[in-house]
C-alpha cells in the first residue's frame, strides 16, 4: 500500500484530546481503503475542496434504506475510496452492548469494509464507514444472520433511538427501552421502504433532561413526565446546605417559573407552576424526586437548520400514559405521518410543513384538541379560532341557560 504524506491532519492529533486521524491511521495498517482514506483527507485539507460526491440511497435486497451511498470524484487517484458507502446498523435500545457483539460487528466489518465505525451516529444507529457496491449484499446477509438489522436513512423512518431509561436511570418516567423497542418493530416498513417526504425521527427521552437531546432533533420527541407533587425530603434538604450548596442561588434562583422558595429551613414548591424541568431534581438527587402518574409530552417539529433554519419542537400532547402495547401513541403517530403526506413538498421536514399550514389545520388533522401549552408564547401563535358551529351551540347553549335562571354574567 502507498504511504501518504499527511502533514496537514497531523495537527489534528496534538491538542489534549483523542483524535480520529490517529484511528484512521490504525485503521490504514491493515486496510487500503482506509489507507486511501487518509490520503484523501489530507488531499481535502491541502486543496480546500471536499471531494464527497452523495450518491442517494444504495440498497440491498429488499431494503430501500439502510445504506447511503459515498463516491469520490478522486476514484482514479484513490481507488480505495471510489465508492465509500455508508452502512447504518440498528442499534439496541440504550446503547447496551456487550464486548462480544462489539467484536462481531467489528469482525465482519474488517472483513468487508475500511474497518472505520461512528458510534454513534446522530440518527441514533452504529454508523459504518466505507465499503464498496459489490460487498452490500454480503455485508447485509452476514449482519442480518446474526440478528442485527440495518437502520433507516433516506425519506423514510430514521432509527427511533432513546437514552438508558429504566435500565440505569432512576429518573425515567416510562420505559424508554420498551418503547424504543415496540416502534421499530411496529414501523419495518417505514424504517427500511422510504416512501415519506423526507425523514422523521422519533426520539425517546426518559425525562426532561433529555439525555438524546430530542427536543433539537427529532422530529418527535417523547419526553417522560409526570403528574403530582415533587418529593421532598427536607433533612436531605438540609444536608445539602450543610455541604456547602446555596440552595435559593442554585436552585430557586434557577427555576424557570420560580415556583420555589428556601428559608434556610425549608423547600417549598408551587406545584401548579412547576414545568417539571427537572433541574432541581438532577441538582439534588437525594432530596427530590418525582411524584404521581408517569407518562410523557409529546412534543413535535425540530429539526437542523435546513430549508427555514433550525426549530424547537412544540408542545402537542402536555401527557400521555406511555405504557404497552402503546396503542394510543402508534395511533398518533400514524395521524401525523397521514396529515405530513397529504400535506409536503419533497424534502419538507414536518416542522417546516406547520410552519406554512400552521397548527391549527395539523391538530385537527390529527385528532388533538388545542391546549395552552402548545402555545411557544403569548400572542405568538394565535392558530385557536371558533367556527360558525361553536359560536351558534353557544349562543344556545345561552339561551338555554337564560331560560332555566342559571345563566351568570
Amino acid at each position: 500500500m502507498k504511504k501518504y504524506n499527511t502533514p496537514l491532519i497531523d495537527e489534528l492529533e496534538k491538542g489534549p484530546w483523542p483524535s480520529f486521524v490517529t484511528e484512521m491511521k490504525k485503521a490504514a495498517k491493515n486496510n487500503e481503503m482506509s489507507n486511501d482514506a487518509l490520503g484523501h483527507l489530507e488531499k481535502c485539507f491541502s486543496t480546500k475542496v471536499g471531494y464527497w460526491k452523495h450518491g442517494g440511497i444504495v440498497g440491498v435486497l429488499g431494503y430501500g434504506g439502510g445504506v447511503i451511498g459515498r463516491y469520490s470524484e478522486l476514484g482514479d487517484e484513490f481507488p480505495g475510496v471510489a465508492h465509500f458507502h455508508t452502512v447504518r446498523i440498528n442499534q439496541p435500545s440504550g446503547f447496551f452492548y456487550t464486548s462480544k457483539a462489539l467484536r462481531e460487528i467489528c469482525d465482519i466489518w474488517d472483513k468487508y469494509g475500511s474497518g472505520l465505525t461512528n458510534v454513534h451516529g446522530s440518527t441514533g444507529d452504529l454508523v459504518l464507514l466505507g465499503t464498496k457496491t459489490e460487498a452490500l449484499e454480503a455485508i447485509f446477509a452476514e449482519y442480518s444472520s446474526r440478528g442485527w438489522d440495518l437502520g433507516g436513512s433516506g425519506s423514510a423512518l430514521r432509527t427511533p433511538s432513546c437514552c438508558i431509561g429504566p435500565g440505569r436511570c432512576e429518573w425515567s418516567n416510562y420505559d424508554t427501552l420498551g418503547l424504543t423497542y415496540a416502534l421499530t418493530q411496529e414501523f419495518q416498513d417505514e424504517i427500511h421502504r422510504p416512501t415519506f417526504s423526507y425523514k422523521f425521527k422519533i426520539k425517546s427521552a426518559g425525562c426532561a433532561c433529555d439525555c438524546v437531546a430530542s427536543i433539537a432533533r427529532a422530529d418527535m420527541s417523547i419526553i417522560g413526565t409526570w403528574k403530582g407533587d415533587i418529593q421532598i425530603d427536607q433533612a436531605e434538604v438540609q444536608n445539602y446546605a450543610k455541604s456547602g450548596m446555596d440552595i435559593n442561588a442554585e436552585i430557586v434562583g434557577m427555576c424557570p417559573t420560580q415556583c420555589m422558595s428556601y428559608d434556610g429551613k425549608a423547600l417549598k414548591i408551587n406545584n401548579a407552576e412547576c414545568s417539571r424541568c427537572m433541574h432541581c431534581i438532577a441538582k439534588m438527587t437525594k432530596a427530590l424526586r418525582p411524584g404521581g402518574e408517569r407518562g410523557a409530552t409529546i412534543c413535535i417539529g425540530s429539526k437542523a437548520p435546513i430549508v427555514v433554519g433550525s426549530l424547537l419542537s412544540w408542545v402537542i400532547v402536555p401527557f400521555i400514559k406511555v405504557e404497552e402495547p402503546y396503542t394510543e401513541l402508534k395511533e398518533l403517530i400514524r395521524n401525523i405521518w397521514d396529515w405530513w403526506d397529504e400535506n409536503a413538498k419533497p424534502r419538507e421536514r414536518i416542522g417546516e410543513v406547520i410552519e406554512m399550514k400552521g397548527m391549527r389545520s395539523f391538530l385537527e388533522a390529527i385528532g388533538v384538541p388545542p391546549m395552552p401549552q402548545q402555545i411557544k408564547e403569548p400572542r405568538k401563535d394565535p392558530f385557536m379560532f371558533y367556527k360558525e358551529e361553536d359560536i351558534a351551540a353557544y349562543k344556545a347553549k345561552e339561551a338555554e341557560e337564560k331560560k332555566t335562571g342559571k345563566y351568570k354574567f
